[in-house]
């Protein structure tokens, strides 16, 4: 099958209708009845990044008590309604927003709308769940504190960003944890829950007159505007500097990056597939075959374009012997720079097309994979319409387009590097 023939696909944004309450709370909604299912999925604008100054993992906070009591229920109160009627409830936060989604069956949309109302505007922040959940946070820290894959993880984060929200732990840290406060979790979500930057997407068995007043119940009442922190645009650090954290395991773990390319850059799209050539696909990309297929050195290595709101950046990483830390290292680097100098071959160029044009439609296989991608599509800015257009921008990226991306995203091919290990050579 061809790009162009697997681009003629029927047209996902014409299922997508956007839903408006009376209250103007927006929803968009995919209409299926096929099994009596409900999912919804939700994201307000401001994550971890507004985290109060010295106090990292507050968002993450919140979104762990949001469910742990709320409205007329204790803790152990809400979980029994939520399991009286088999309703899945979750709330997460990352760099940029903080989320929740809901799953629930047609029959019992009326509770599960209910209880969602309640953690989102009536979590109680009880001081028995909030001590539970911040212990819960410092265990999790504890045990990664030797993890190579966390602490390679950390530092690469702290040197990309440095002095800049983006390069603090989301989940917090050991040594501020014990000074968060309930009152830092009530400022957050004054500040943050708000429906000028709300994002809503549901899918399953549900009308759109029906879907509306039930939006109204769960979010009408939140504050018309938010009150966010402005956040600073950073460009990454590092690049050229390895930083080596000594741990005492048999295997490096290695992070590596370098500056990306913005998501409303002309040239993401030609990056996106320019990124799977290097190590975003599975067998066929460059890595996997000459760090895994030729050489042996790792099981499994990758590389991802990262785009937030007021950063990007091409990250990659990978885990291998101590003795062969660097020869793998000198692999990679060598596999960017080949790149950024010569761009792909035609036939590379043309499998990456073809797989990224195909396996799109593996993000909408279930209603919670859709309400996920059309809440991330509504946080990035996009309109509906772009469902359809992103394969076809996938399959007009040229040779030119491919390599003068390559370009700008490899560039010289330096790279901030940090390991965790006892790697021999670096």
């Amino acid at each position: 099958m061809t790009a162009r023939a697997t681009t003629e696909s029927p047209s996902r944004a014409a299922a997508v209708q956007k839903v408006v309450s009376k209250g103007g709370v927006e929803a968009w909604l995919v209409e299926d009845y096929a099994v009596p299912l409900i999912a919804l999925e939700f994201a307000f604008k401001g994550g971890g990044a507004q985290d109060p100054i010295g106090k990292p993992g507050v968002a993450t906070l919140l979104a762990g008590l949001l469910d742990e009591g709320a409205g007329p229920y204790d803790a152990d109160g809400f979980h029994r309604a939520l399991d009286e009627d088999a309703i899945e409830m979750s709330f997460s936060a990352d760099r940029d927003i903080l989320s929740g989604r809901m799953q629930t069956l047609s029959r019992n949309r009326a509770r599960a709308f209910e209880l969602l109302r309640f953690a989102v505007s009536e979590a109680r922040l009880d001081v028995e769940p909030f001590e539970r959940v911040v212990s819960q946070m410092a265990a999790s820290l504890k045990r990664e504190a030797n993890d190579p894959d966390y602490v390679a993880g950390r530092v690469f984060r702290s040197l990309s960003y440095p002095g800049h929200p983006y390069g603090l732990p989301v989940r917090g840290d050991l040594a501020t944890l014990p000074t968060l406060t309930r009152g830092n979790l009530i400022d957050m979500r004054a500040n943050v829950f708000a429906r000028d930057k709300l994002k809503i997407a549901v899918v399953g068995a549900i009308d759109a007159a029906t879907l509306a007043g039930h939006i109204d119940d769960v979010f009408g009442a939140l504050p018309e505007k938010s009150n966010l922190d402005p956040i600073a645009s950073v460009s990454f650090s590092g690049e050229g500097e390895r930083h080596v954290s000594q741990i005492d395991v048999p295997q490096s773990t290695i992070r590596f990056g370098r500056q990306g390319i913005a998501r409303k850059d002309p040239d993401f799209i030609a990056a996106t597939v320019v990124n799977h050539i290097l190590g975003g696909g599975i067998f066929s990309a460059r890595l996997f075959r000459e760090v895994r297929e030729k050489r042996g050195l790792a099981y499994s290595v990758y590389s991802q374009l990262v785009a937030y709101d007021h950063a990007a950046m091409l990250a990659g990483g990978t885990s291998t012997k101590n003795e062969r830390a660097a020869e793998s290292m000198s692999v990679i680097e060598g596999e960017i720079a080949s790149l950024a100098n010569d761009g792909p071959t035609e036939q590379e160029l043309d499998k990456a097309k073809k797989y990224l044009i195909g396996s799109y439609a593996l993000r909408f296989d279930t209603s919670t994979k859709i309400a996920g991608q059309l809440t991330h599509l509504q946080t990035e800015g996009f309109g509906v319409e772009y469902l359809d257009e992103r394969n076809r921008l996938i399959a007009a990226v040229t040779m030119e387009d491919a390599k003068r991306a390559a370009k700008r995203l490899f560039g010289d091919a330096k790279l901030l590097v940090t390991v965790a290990g006892r790697p021999e050579g670096m």
